[in-house]
């Protein structure tokens, strides 16, 4: 009688292993470094855009939707053809760098779904480069307002990237290729301006060197000529004393004649 109680409980127990077996890619899940998932519950509450599962095991109801996404850093290289402010037809190469907002994945899949490369980052990339380099012409992109340009269309495209749950990490301008005879026109123009800069510097430095001799020289003069104006008679005729007085002095052997004319200053003769 004890065998016939536990019977139904041994083949419930049975069938719920089974089920359990057969459901379990649909009820244990684990989840990676670098990666997240939301749950969309089909019977009640739809998708749980607050809730975000962190890396580990997990384990949900099988009618309800495990949605895995990668939120490594990842990469996307792109190539297009832009119109300048001119409309001269410019290649440019383009490398982004981002990963989804780990905490804002729910609300990613709600607008754009895992498919969100191609939905909006790589149209986004695109549509910043081209109304960016639609304000500037082929030679302030190429070379005088390349940075201005670089800046702006990753300001532009970092702001709208984020405000869709996406962490730009960096947008790259590999290269940008101009047709050869107007990059050879603005490489020219280039060299003209730096020898004529070139020039304009040896023109000011000679100006400054001929400015700095002819300071030098004034001073020089006035120098002289408050020399000269200090030199009176009288002071000479003292000077001519003093120098006697110590030529007396001194135990060298020679002979002093003192001049009788208008100065008076004595002659040296001897050793």
């Amino acid at each position: 009688m004890q065998n016939k109680n536990l019977l139904p409980l041994i083949v419930g127990g049975a069938v719920a292993l089974i089920l359990i077996i057969y459901f379990s890619n649909n009820i244990f899940y684990t989840l990676q470094p670098g990666q997240r998932a939301v749950i969309f519950k089909k019977f009640g509450g739809g998708l749980d855009k607050e809730n975000v599962l962190i890396p580990g095991f997990h384990i949900i109801a099988p009618w309800n939707s495990f949605i895995n996404y990668n939120v490594k850093e990842q990469q996307i290289e792109e190539t297009m053809d832009v119109l300048d402010k001119n409309g001269l037809s410019i290649a440019v190469d383009v490398t982004v760098r981002y990963h989804p907002i780990y905490d804002r994945i729910g609300f990613l899949h709600e607008s754009f779904g895992v498919s969100y490369p191609t939905t909006l980052i790589i149209p986004e990339v695109r549509s910043a480069v081209r109304q960016v380099m639609g304000r500037f012409t082929a030679e302030e992109i190429y070379s005088t307002r390349r940075g201005e340009v670089e800046t702006t269309i990753k300001a532009e495209t970092h702001n709208v990237l984020t405000g869709n749950n996406i962490e730009m990490k960096t947008l790259l301008i590999r290269s940008i290729r101009l047709p050869e005879q107007i990059k050879q026109a603005i490489e020219n123009k280039l060299q003209q301006e730096q020898e004529a800069l070139a020039y304009t510097f040896k023109l000011e430095k000679e100006k400054s060197e001929a400015e700095r001799k002819r300071i030098a020289a004034e001073g020089e003069a006035k120098a002289n000529q408050i020399i000269n104006s200090s030199l009176t008679d009288n002071l000479l005729k003292m000077r001519g004393i003093e120098a006697t007085r110590e030529l007396i002095s001194s135990s060298n052997s020679k002979v002093i004649i003192i001049g009788s004319g208008k100065d008076g200053l004595p002659v040296i003769l001897g050793n």
